[in-house]
């Protein structure tokens, strides 16, 4: 084996939430009054949390009460809404089980709140991850290494035995912030051409091929 454990990346990696987002941002934009947000615009703004996300969405001349208006519809709107279209990728359960099958230890770093992090967690990944982290208080978000180090503390490896697996120019720098190899996927919400300008050099264009990088096939 190449490594012995895997961190991947949540939304974009693992799960499609896009629609989700989307939907959850226009519930705010609508309660404000405001302009609606493309499922376009919501995938490139994706990858920082949603406070930023949010912050990208709002308009640019708002108080700070109106920003913490429209993000509290936000989060009222995603805490219920979350699992309505939210799945995983196709191929990446199957990909998780043949992983663990091999004895790949595996845990999910997200910059999503924890709550939401811990229901998805437990509806689609706990067959298969040994934990899940989101937001945590008294942690720098990624791509701060904070969370990596704290979960790989958690699995008992080495870095030198962890890869980290995304699909944004976050989890590059996430990756190069905790000294971990890294492995970018390219069916999330940026494209190749702009994750090869941010420095990705291993890539997987299908699930299967995660392994096949884990495994050193």
């Amino acid at each position: 084996m190449k490594y012995r454990a895997v961190l991947f990346d949540l939304d974009g990696t693992l799960l499609d939430t896009l629609d989700d987002l989307t939907d959850s941002v226009n519930f705010a934009m609508d309660g404000m009054g405001w302009q609606r947000r493309e499922r376009a615009e919501v995938r490139l703004f994706l990858g920082n949390g949603i406070r930023r996300l949010m912050e990208l969405c709002s308009p640019k001349d708002i108080s700070d009460d109106e920003f913490e208006r429209a993000f509290a519809l936000f989060k009222e709107h995603y805490d219920r809404h979350n699992q309505d279209k939210t799945k995983p990728y196709e191929g990446v359960l199957e990909v998780m089980a043949k992983l663990k099958e091999k004895g790949i230890k595996m845990a999910i770093v997200s910059n999503k709140v924890g709550s939401a992090v811990d229901m998805l967690y437990d509806k689609f990944f706990k067959n298969y991850a040994d934990l899940a982290v989101g937001d945590m208080p008294g942690f720098k978000r990624k791509p701060a290494p904070d969370s990596c180090d704290y979960v790989i503390k958690k699995l008992g490896v080495d870095k030198s035995e962890v890869v980290y697996v995304g699909d944004s120019e976050v989890d590059l720098a996430t990756a190069k912030n905790a000294g971990l190899d890294c492995i970018t996927v390219l069916w999330g919400f940026r494209d190749e051409d702009f994750l090869r300008e941010q420095g990705a050099c291993v890539f997987a264009a299908t699930p299967e091929d995660i392994v096949m990088e884990v495994c050193g096939l």
